[in-house]
């Protein structure tokens, strides 16, 4: 049964292409994740005359959408490895009700996310750095965007799973069928139905419904290893503490995104006004595009980690980190070349104004200054979370965002009394997090994977 074979190469299958299969899809699943927020800004930043200031608008909503985004990566990102860990030990029930209980978990964060954000929208946004003059356009696409809350949550949270049991392909195609169908959809509404940044969110919502409906409908059919159940829906204390305890550590990660955002946008409106603001929406927006891709590698080669790790196959698990932090490096050293060779380059991708181009271009090789450092900070962080390890994914998971860089953004520009401060906060923490989560992996990975072997069968998969 295919089924079987996927969650048997995990074991077996040489990890080099095995990797390469599980982590092609994710990382394209990633990239195709961010076009839906992408692809909306590179749109909305070319709507002719207002499309500065729209730009700098929805860029005010980035925040909201990190938390709605955060909170299916605490149920689903949290369930996920708990379930990869208990096929590897042969326990597929026990997997199954991990899932029942992510999506009984999706289902209610979606009603309270939806309401609340809906009731408070405007303080909120004001809040999150909106000016009079954007929180228009701010208020238009957020109002469309909150209705598909549900759609998110599932798309989001319960594509995880698909991905537990090897099934990559499934898991990216599951993205790509709603990014298509976004970048198809944007313009249409945008200019041909002339409906702007509404027609924006309208296209976002009914891709990401589409991507939704493809993810449940495969959980629930014969060809998923792992489905949902009407039985296990019913949620279980016991289950549901394990999975926020594991989820705490990826909600955090995208969570704090969305409070670096307010303190970026904040501090950029007070010590620079909307032009900076905007320059801030185009430099996470690029940073999207460089941690998506990295982020895709570790997702994809997770399952490897975490069903090895449950069948105590540790020798496996060791050479699968090995070629993980090698990987991810890769990629952002090559980021950190492309940014900083290209900086003007990249900023027209988004918008075309002169003044914001410049801006952009001289800040991005600054910004970016440390990003080459963060391939290893998430080839650790992503290891502990595969080997369950909650408190330090959680610690990990604060430390980039929350310990360092919103104090450094805050402090900064007012010791120096410049904006330029709050760009250089960014290099700051990502060199300091990536050396701290490297060494802590270090010094716990003899801890964490003995070299003894288990003896049985399934503990001498080749490498």
């Amino acid at each position: 049964m295919a089924t079987h074979k996927d969650e048997e190469a995990l074991a077996t299958a040489p990890i080099g292409r095995l990797m390469v299969k599980l982590a092609v899809p994710a990382v394209a699943a990633q990239l195709i994740n961010v076009l839906y927020n992408i692809v909306d800004r590179i749109y909305i930043g070319h709507i002719p005359v207002v499309g500065k200031t729209a730009l700098t608008g929805v860029g005010v909503t980035f925040p909201i959408l990190m938390l709605i985004s955060a909170f299916a990566a605490f149920s689903g990102m949290g369930g996920a490895p708990l379930a990869s860990i208990r096929l590897g030990a042969g326990d597929r029930e026990g997997a199954e009700r991990i899932l029942g209980n992510s999506t009984a978990m999706l289902i209610g964060t979606s009603v309270v996310l939806t309401v609340v954000f809906s009731i408070f929208k405007r303080p909120i946004l004001m809040a999150f750095g909106a000016s009079e003059d954007t929180i228009g356009y701010a208020l238009d696409y957020i109002s469309i965007y909150l209705l598909g809350t549900v759609f998110v949550q599932f798309a989001l949270g319960l594509n995880t799973f698909i991905s537990a049991q090897g099934k990559a392909l499934i898991a990216m195609l599951s993205v790509l069928i709603g990014a298509v169908l976004n970048i198809v959809l944007d313009p249409v509404f945008i200019f041909v139905f002339d409906l702007g940044v509404q027609g924006a969110a309208i296209a976002t919502v009914l891709s990401q419904a589409v991507s939704a409906c493809w993810v449940v409908v495969f959980l629930c059919s014969r060809r998923s290893g792992l489905r949902i159940k009407p039985s296990n829906l019913r949620l279980d204390a016991r289950v549901v503490g394990k999975i926020a305890a594991l989820g705490v550590a990826p909600f955090i990660m995208q969570s704090t995104e969305s409070l670096v955002t307010v303190v970026l946008n904040t501090g950029m409106q007070t010590y620079g006004g909307d032009l900076y603001v905007g320059s801030i929406t185009i430099l996470q927006s690029v940073m999207q595009m460089v941690v998506m891709p990295v982020q895709g590698i570790a997702q994809g080669v997770q399952p490897i980690m975490s069903y090895n790790f449950g069948a105590k196959n540790y020798r496996r698990v060791r050479e699968t980190f090995r070629k993980l932090i090698a990987a991810t490096m890769t990629v952002t050293v090559l980021a950190f070349l492309l940014v900083i060779l290209a900086p003007e380059a990249m900023a027209r991708l988004f918008n075309n104004d002169p003044e914001l181009v410049a801006l952009v271009g001289r800040v991005m090789p600054i910004f970016f200054a440390g990003i080459w450092a963060f391939g290893a900070q998430m080839a650790c962080q992503v290891s502990f979370m595969a080997l369950g390890q909650a408190k330090t994914s959680l610690f990990l998971a604060l430390l980039r965002k929350v310990i360092l860089l919103v104090p450094l953004a805050i402090v900064l520009p007012w010791a120096t009394g410049s904006v330029m401060g709050i760009y250089v906060a960014e290099p700051i923490a990502d060199c300091l997090a990536s050396a701290t989560t490297l060494t802590l992996f270090l010094f716990q990975r003899k801890k964490l994977l003995p070299l003894q072997e288990d003896s049985s069968p399934k503990g001498k998969g080749r490498s």
